[in-house]
């Protein structure tokens, strides 16, 4: 692997526990977030290095520390055209405030895909940057987050969204339309 293709990390606290960002080059390719309290491990083809990784952790803390709402990052995603197109679609969903499944299959011109926008969702490599935890089910109900609902349902409350007056998977199962 050239050292232009390595991927390169850093380990950055934040309120949520400790996330592991990757870049390639300039770019950022993930954001991990913690599994049981802790940083996830590195691959063995990835290195730690604390330096090239100022403004996304900058951003990040503006973020949590309520100052920052939308993300201005170079970035790079691998995936289909199709991920790419709702991973576009969720990058514009406004700060505080939620879309269902449903509405960004109508928004990328696929109204029958929302389960296939699921599923982009769930592939999302930079989560928060790329905001994913913003889509719930068309019924209203929390659906699905790779950091988990307790973590979906912080980032929500966090960006001024209710938690109560979204329902929980099991009150209406889930519903992706």
């Amino acid at each position: 692997m050239s050292k232009k293709d390595a991927i390169i990390c850093c380990r950055h606290d934040s309120p949520i526990g400790p996330l592991l960002l990757g870049r390639r080059g300039d770019d950022l390719v993930f954001l991990y977030f913690p599994k049981d309290g802790k940083v996830r491990a590195l691959a063995d083809d990835w290195s730690l290095d604390e330096t090239g990784f100022d403004a996304a952790r900058h951003q990040l803390d503006g973020y949590f520390a309520g100052e920052l709402q939308t993300f201005s990052l170079n970035y790079h995603l691998e995936g289909t055209a199709f991920q790419h197109s709702v991973w576009q679609a969720l990058a514009a969903i406004p700060f505080g405030t939620v879309k269902s499944y449903g509405d960004i299959a109508k928004e990328i011109g696929q109204p029958g895909a929302a389960r296939a926008v699921g599923l982009a969702n769930n592939a999302n490599p930079l989560p928060i940057i790329i905001p994913c935890h913003r889509v719930i089910g068309a019924d209203g109900s929390l659906v699905g987050f790779g950091g988990g609902l307790d973590l979906k349902i912080w980032l929500l409350d966090h960006e001024g969204i209710d938690p109560a007056q979204i329902r929980t998977p099991g009150q209406l199962g889930f519903d992706f339309s």
